[in-house]
């Protein structure tokens, strides 16, 4: 196990940056994913820690190791890959040993540590089997038993999980968050699913244009978002964000619609941020029946996604299902902001306003 750090890296390709000035102290044991859109240059930051891009300038440590310029069979790290790079002619058995196979160390206890790791992952009653006759969460589970059988001092996962259907990710994500609770080996893990670094991080590391946008725990990125780019791209449904002027308790967006917004220390010109969650619509009638009309109802089980049309503005509310009395496609509504959720955001450098 160790710290790993980014001090002052950069990668480009000619004239074009990639990274730029990377700095990041992922501490000993942690579980910290890096998240972003594609091109934000977290799969390079990654391929850079495991040695399989060269960094341009800045130092890459691992414990008290400079693994700035080291061979990747050198930096004591084991990575997986979204494409699980299994060897088809070998058996479950012998995919996991091969590493410690190709170390040297005699096969016989290869292949006995490769059944230990295969039991803890569940794999114990597949171990002569041959990849294609695995399903796909099965075949990362193989992937990941090679990288664990290294007991490497970091885990590299490269979109580990991207290739999988919807209910086997979730699964599969529960039993790598399990295996590394368990080994407690320091992971570093890439993906453009926001809602997978959510769940799966200790910290969480928002990747933009080849920097870092915000880093912190899932709960401080998620409820104090540093930017507007941040607090739309962490958030399914992602926050609404309204260009407008607050006065009082009133938020006016240019269209003329208004928005009750209490709990709020700033004013004047500025971005107001709600989460879908936090947004709340109410039947409505008379003067406040021509202000915002609802315009799709998703319904997902216990909760629903409501879209709503105000004067031009559209708007997404996260409603449980038991309270849509009364709100249905094409009614009017009136909205309301829970007390003390409304975030604020400069309008002009689109960074969050302190004390907002």
């Amino acid at each position: 196990m160790a710290t790993v750090r980014f001090s002052g890296v950069n990668k480009s390709y000619g004239s074009t940056s990639i990274v730029k000035d990377l700095n990041l102290e992922l501490p000993d044991g942690s579980f910290t994913v890096l998240v972003g859109p594609s091109g934000c240059g977290k799969s390079t930051s990654l391929r850079m820690l495991a040695g399989l891009e060269s960094v341009t300038s800045g130092t890459i440590t691992i414990g008290e190791r400079d693994v700035t310029n080291l061979q990747p069979r050198d930096r004591d790290v084991a990575m997986v890959f979204q494409n699980y790079a299994l060897y088809p002619h070998l058996s479950v058995r012998e995919n996991i040993a091969f590493p410690l196979r190709a170390s040297k160390t005699p096969r016989a206890e290869a292949l006995r540590r490769a059944d230990e790791v295969a039991e803890s992952l569940g794999l114990g009653q597949l171990v002569g089997r041959k990849p294609k006759d695995l399903s796909g969460g099965q075949q990362q589970r193989v992937a990941i038993g090679r990288a664990i059988i290294r007991e490497p001092s970091v885990f590299l996962f490269d979109e580990p999980l991207s290739n999988l259907d919807a209910k086997l990710r979730v699964e599969t994500r529960t039993e790598l968050l399990q295996i590394q609770r368990r080994l407690g080996i320091t992971s570093v893990y890439v993906t453009h699913d926001q809602e997978e670094a959510m769940t799966l991080s200790d910290r969480m590391v928002v990747m933009r244009d080849g920097r870092t946008a915000q880093e912190g725990t899932p709960l401080e990125v998620y409820n104090r978002p540093a930017d507007t780019f941040v607090a739309s791209f962490v958030g399914s449904p992602k926050m609404n964000l309204l260009d407008g002027e607050l006065v009082g308790r009133t938020f006016t967006v240019p269209t003329g619609f208004t928005i009750d917004v209490d709990g709020m220390a700033a004013t004047g010109p500025l971005i107001l941020g709600v989460r879908p969650d936090d947004l709340v619509p109410v039947a409505a009638s008379g003067d406040e029946a021509a202000t915002a009309h609802v315009t799709l109802i998703e319904l997902l089980g216990p909760r629903a996604i409501v879209t709503i049309e105000a004067r031009g503005t559209e708007l997404t509310s996260v409603v449980e299902t038991a309270r849509l009395t009364g709100i249905t496609e094409g009614a009017a509504v009136a909205l309301s902001v829970r007390p003390g959720a409304a975030q604020a955001f400069d309008a002009r450098t689109q960074l969050r306003l302190t004390g907002a």
